[in-house]
């Protein structure tokens, strides 16, 4: 996406098992099936809550009705979504309340099986019992696949997180277990946002 700003640059790798996804040859509709993106706020498409979540299978080719139903239901269901929608999938996305548009945003990501889910602060626009239950949608889904989240609440990163990282002005600090790093850091930066002294 950065690709479509005029004038901006970007340093630095990032490697999907040993590929740089910014080196050139890389298919990027590829990639996008690899990686799945929830952004901060919940950003549904403004169609049917069933043509959001078919929208990503279409455009990687699944045509078939029946096969389209399946992977509806079944990334609904994966988002936490499938009970409350079922009886309205031809309903506008836009009528959800932000917590349920989140998780459809989630289902819509789950629809194109990817390896990796990346969050950006998926619960900061949500009410308390939304996040709680986009909190317990992640505890599952990391079950299956590789979540990587960022967030500012230092609570939610221990509730939810193996592994933390910290990043500082782009720059990465510290890696470890979320214990590791909560109560034993390695770097005197990581023990002072930790501890509140800064940030």
């Amino acid at each position: 996406m950065n690709d479509l700003i005029e004038n901006s640059r970007l340093t630095g790798r990032v490697y999907l098992d040993d590929e740089n996804v910014y080196d050139s040859d890389v298919d990027v509709v590829e990639l996008r099936k690899r990686v799945g993106m929830v952004f901060q706020k919940p950003n549904p498409f403004p169609m049917s809550i069933y043509d959001n979540v078919a929208y990503g299978p279409r455009i990687h080719g699944i045509r078939d009705k029946n096969r389209l139903d399946e992977i509806v239901e079944q990334s609904l269901r994966g988002a936490a979504l499938w009970d409350e929608v079922k009886n309205r999938l031809k309903d506008s996305a836009l009528g959800l309340s932000g917590g349920q548009q989140q998780r459809l945003c989630i289902a819509r990501v789950l629809a194109v099986e990817p390896e990796v889910v990346l969050m950006d602060e998926p619960c900061s626009a949500l009410d308390p019992i939304s996040t709680m239950k986009i909190e317990e949608l992640i505890e599952q889904l990391k079950e299956k696949y590789t979540i990587v989240i960022v967030t500012h609440n230092m609570q939610q990163a221990g509730r939810i997180s193996d592994f933390t990282a910290f990043f500082l002005s782009g720059e990465l600090v510290e890696f470890g277990s979320t214990e590791e790093l909560f109560y034993n850091p390695k770097n005197e930066k990581t023990e002072e946002y930790i501890t509140g002294r800064f940030g």
